[in-house]
């Protein structure tokens, strides 16, 4: 945990916050921060800043809370990704966060079992905790946003241009001689990028083509067949390099 991250209500008044769960604990147990600390935190969604530990004992830490004047930038990359294996996709939630994403669609897809959607990694009581434990690894403040739309078909024609309309849309797909630093060239440079991720059997040709209708564009990293959750990250990685050298 890199930095601490608070909530709204985690705060009193004059700035100061009170925190009795597990941040408390590690402020203790791994920080081992005394009175006089100084240690990163942010507000979700929010600001980064400084807290100054004022007390500690076994039960609650007591901060004196300062914030900057600007929020950070909210990632410029958003998902859509058909849904992985429930175990798969309980590994990838953390990463995502800490890799920078803003708003991740899961969506079904004809390789993709009806019953993964049954799981519990889809709960936002589940998932949230985990998306705030990328946060606080990477110091970042934007919980991504999480759509869960089990028809493909009507989601793609219905939904996605409204959502994603403007934004540059990249498809990963082995069989593309493309890059993805071939399309971001032609954007803007602050134009917001949807990259889909297909499930690890690959999209149906009619899949595909849908998505082509819909303004994707396909890319590849070469021609070996990765799992979801090594594609995403490699995915992710790849493409927050071309973002950062426009």
């Amino acid at each position: 945990m890199n930095m601490i991250l608070l909530q709204p209500d985690d705060f009193g008044e004059g700035g100061l916050a009170v925190l009795s769960d597990g941040r408390a604990r590690h402020i203790r147990k791994v920080l081992k921060a005394e009175p006089g600390k100084v240690l990163r935190i942010g507000l979700l969604n929010g600001s980064l800043g400084k807290g100054t530990v004022l007390s500690v004992d076994k039960y609650q830490v007591c901060l004196q809370c300062a914030l900057d004047a600007e929020s950070p930038p909210m990632p410029r990359v958003d998902l859509l990704l058909a849904m992985p294996r429930p175990k798969v996709m309980k590994r990838l939630w953390a990463q995502l966060a800490a890799l920078g994403v803003g708003r991740i669609v899961l969506v079904n897809a004809g390789k993709v079992e009806r019953y993964y959607f049954d799981s519990h990694v889809l709960e936002p009581g589940f998932y949230n905790n985990l998306l705030i434990e990328g946060l606080q690894q990477a110091r970042c403040t934007h919980l991504p946003e999480v759509l869960v739309r089990q028809r493909f078909k009507p989601f793609v024609e219905d939904e996605l241009d409204g959502l994603f309309g403007n934004q540059l849309k990249l498809l990963a797909d082995p069989s593309s001689e493309k890059r993805a630093a071939d399309h971001v060239q032609l954007a803007d440079p602050s134009e917001r990028v949807l990259l889909a991720v297909g499930p690890e059997g690959g999209w149906t040709p009619y899949e595909l083509d849908m998505l082509q209708e819909h303004g994707f564009k396909l890319f590849g990293m070469g021609k070996r067949i990765l799992r979801t959750d090594t594609a995403c990250i490699g995915l992710l990685s790849m493409l927050a390099e071309v973002l950062n050298h426009r």
